[in-house]
């Protein structure tokens, strides 16, 4: 068994706002040094449990341990983690220097230690020779910088960072992203990273935590959650995905669209409804009658690395993608490699799915 190497455990926490539960007995272990991220849609609880880990909320119920120390009802300045927030709360009235050393001014530091931690901050996000220029003169990327430099000088074991390039344009978070991955792994320190912009988890996680309505949904690496969502609603979430109803016609053999595939997966039984997902870039389109179904594409659409096509088959609205164009009219069959098809058993309700799948997650991270 690996040694075990966590950090932080947020142990049965649970909250609610004016009656309407957010985390509902949530249990998340994190490592040190890892780069977690917490992947959902609006409201599923992600930023409340970043702020009960900054110190900003305080759970209903529920307990936050920190190397072994409860630190529940630690307040946040005596935390050992600094927050980056979507709204970078620079000083206005401040230049960069001065943003950078706020903190370590009230630690009471000696001048000369804030001096070589500001050099060292402004460094390590590549704006060295900044200390002197307002902030208000800075893009929105320098500005983040800045955020980021005034939290790394408190050298905090555990920086958490709540949508932080949400403002930026697209090439620039797709710059920061690798920045912060550096930053990482130069720093030695743990990340926790809230988004609900899959790429950002996919790019830059060592863990991804997928969450829905105060539970979490999965908990893997980014390949896992890609290549092995374990439900409808993470195949959904994570890049695009075909999820169709399918008959389990024995091991091996699934029917979509009323059409047989082969397919690894065994143990659902005979003729049982199952979940099918298939993603867009694992479907292989060829000449009618060569593949395991038939269909005529209804749209296309090229978005820079392949083209996106619709094809309808069976019934049914297969979403394609491939680096060659078939127009709008073609016929065309469609046919998936049984290892692509991802066979998934079709939960009673959405509300036992997450609790049973919180419960597996807990075992699965205390046998670690």
């Amino acid at each position: 068994m690996a040694k075990d190497t966590t950090l932080i455990q947020m142990k049965d926490i649970s909250k609610s706002y004016d009656g309407e539960i957010v985390l509902d007995e949530f249990d998340l272990n994190i490592r040190e040094n890892e780069f977690i991220t917490l992947l959902g849609p609006s409201g599923c609880g992600k930023t409340t449990t970043l702020r009960i880990l900054g110190g900003f909320t305080k759970p209903d119920t529920g307990k936050v341990i920190f190397e072994g120390t409860d630190i529940t009802d630690m307040p946040a300045n005596k935390r050992p983690l600094n927050t980056v927030f979507q709204k970078y709360s620079l000083f206005p009235h401040m230049n960069v220097a001065e943003n950078i050393a706020f903190g370590l001014r009230i630690s009471g530091k000696s001048a000369a230690y804030i001096n070589d931690k500001i050099k060292y901050a402004l460094k390590l996000v590549n704006l060295a020779g900044y200390e002197n220029r307002a902030v208000t003169s800075l893009s929105g990327g320098q500005q983040q910088r800045i955020a980021i430099a005034r939290a790394i000088v408190n050298e905090p074991r555990v920086l958490l960072l709540d949508e932080p390039l949400g403002a930026l344009d697209l090439k620039l978070r797709q710059e920061m992203q690798y920045e912060l991955i550096r930053l990482k792994n130069e720093l030695g320190i743990t990340f926790v990273y809230v988004t609900h912009d899959q790429e950002e988890a996919l790019t830059m996680s060592d863990t991804v935590v997928v969450m829905n309505k105060g539970y979490i949904q999965q908990m893997g690496t980014p390949e896992q959650i890609y290549n092995e969502p374990e439900n409808a609603f993470v195949a959904d979430f994570i890049g695009d995905s075909n999820i169709f109803d399918g008959i389990m016609i024995e091991d091996r053999v699934v029917e979509i669209c009323g059409h047989k595939f082969p397919c690894v997966d065994e143990g659902f039984g005979r003729n049982k409804p199952v979940d099918v997902v298939i993603r867009p870039e694992d479907i292989i389109i060829g000449k009618p009658g060569q593949g395991m179904i038939d269909g005529v594409v209804t749209s296309n659409v090229f978005i820079g690395v392949h083209y996106e096509m619709c094809v309808e088959a069976g019934g049914s609205e297969w979403l394609c993608q491939n680096t060659r164009s078939f127009p709008v009219g073609t016929e065309v069959s469609l046919n998936v490699e049984p290892e692509n098809i991802q066979i998934m058993n079709k939960p009673q309700s959405e509300d036992e799915e997450a609790i049973s799948l919180e419960e597996v997650l807990g075992e699965e991270q205390q046998e670690e």
